[in-house]
């Protein structure tokens, strides 16, 4: 019986194995292959917008004429305006610079204020009522310390001593006088203090500008053009100062500004041929005075010297040279001395030229210089000013060292 029963399991078994082969064969028969794409698409166009009035529907062909076949209407150009012409550039304002007649006068408040230590200095010490040694003492190192000089300032106090000795009992009022004249005399000088701008010839008068760096000379040259401006007298200037950046377009401005014209010539050029020109164009043009401003130099450096002296011979093969000025900063002091002594040796000085007088207790300086040099202090600055350039009027000066 067992038998039989598994034999009756192992043909159930061999039936079932026999019907999952048959059904897993046909599974694996292909699917018949579906419709692959072409490889190029067909694109279809779609169908045109409606235009406005049309009907919607697929439009028709119709010939259509290109943008060359239309005539459009010809549009007149219109006209252009008329070209405006560039307007041309405005020339600089002609000034017209304050007279030069009573300027140190007007200019008597910033001159005073170097009064305090020399002239109203002096005045306080000789109203003592004793004049003893010490007083006299302190009075000839109050006119040292103005710069004065030993030499003049010995002369001064001797003279003072006699006429206190002789005048006995002093008013405030006979001191200032007393002190006034004694001044004017150290001050005093038979020279011409006029710059020469007329030298009876039919050439220009020529002025020559010197000094060392730092001095003012460029500023000096264009306010002394003012000046001569004021005075009536046509200017040329001659930017001689080619070391010095931006010297020849300060010039030309300061120039400009009173109707001057400058010559220069390029940066770093020769000095001697600038200023060879300037005088030459001022022959040409019949001007009454010719302006070199020359570069500033040290005076302990012998080959810018003598640089300056071959200037002076170039301008001398043109005309003749009439004034050379030399500019010093009146607060150098005793420096400013040893500046003229070698300026002297190099070029004919014929008068000087004292800058930023005012704010200082070195009024001695014009003492001293003229006795240096021998030659007069024709010119003061008193200020930044452009009218502050004043010829030197010896009486106007003293009054304003030592106030009313």
């Amino acid at each position: 019986m067992e038998i039989v029963i598994l034999a009756v399991v192992i043909a159930v078994v061999l039936v079932g194995a026999v019907s999952g082969l048959v059904i897993g064969g046909r599974r694996k028969k292909q699917l018949p292959p579906a419709e692959r794409p072409s490889a190029t698409p067909t694109i279809t166009t779609p169908p045109a917008e409606p235009r406005v009035g049309d009907e919607a529907e697929t439009p028709r062909d119709e010939s259509r004429r290109t943008i060359e076949e239309v005539d459009l209407p010809t549009a007149e150009a219109p006209e252009a305006p008329p070209a405006e012409a560039e307007p041309a550039p405005a020339a600089p304002e002609v000034e017209v610079p304050e007279p030069t007649e009573g300027r140190l006068v007007r200019l008597r408040a910033r001159l005073a204020r170097s009064q305090n230590a020399l002239g109203k200095g002096l005045l306080t010490l000789l109203s003592r009522e004793h004049l003893d040694e010490d007083t006299w003492e302190e009075i000839e190192d109050t006119l040292l310390t103005a710069d004065v000089g030993v030499a003049p300032t010995q002369e001064l106090v001797e003279r003072l001593r006699e006429r206190v000795r002789v005048l006995g009992t002093r008013t405030p009022q006979e001191l200032r006088t007393l002190l006034r004249d004694e001044l004017l005399k150290l001050i005093a000088t038979d020279a011409p203090r006029a710059v020469k701008t007329d030298n009876g010839l039919e050439t220009p008068a020529v002025v020559m500008v010197v000094g060392v760096n730092g001095t003012g000379k460029t500023t000096t040259t264009g306010k002394l053009a003012r000046v001569l401006v004021a005075d009536g007298k046509s200017v040329v200037l001659g930017a001689a100062d080619t070391f010095r950046a931006a010297a020849a377009d300060q010039l030309q401005t300061w120039g400009e500004r009173v109707g001057a014209r400058t010559v220069r010539g390029p940066e770093g050029g020769d000095p001697a041929s600038i200023a060879f020109d300037a005088v030459k164009e001022g022959i040409a043009e019949h001007a009454d005075v010719v302006l070199i401003d020359t570069a500033g130099r040290l005076h302990t450096k012998a080959g810018l010297m003598d640089e300056l002296g071959k200037v002076k011979r170039v301008v001398e093969k043109q005309a003749p040279l009439d004034e050379v000025l030399l500019v010093l900063d009146a607060t150098t002091g005793q420096n400013g001395l040893v500046q003229a002594r070698v300026f002297a040796e190099v070029v004919n000085i014929t008068g000087i030229v004292l800058t930023k007088l005012d704010g200082t207790a070195k009024g001695g300086i014009v003492v001293a210089v003229q006795r240096e040099l021998g030659v007069p202090v024709k010119l003061i600055g008193l200020g930044e000013g452009p009218d502050d350039l004043a010829p030197f009027d010896p009486e106007a000066f003293v009054d304003a060292l030592i106030g009313d």
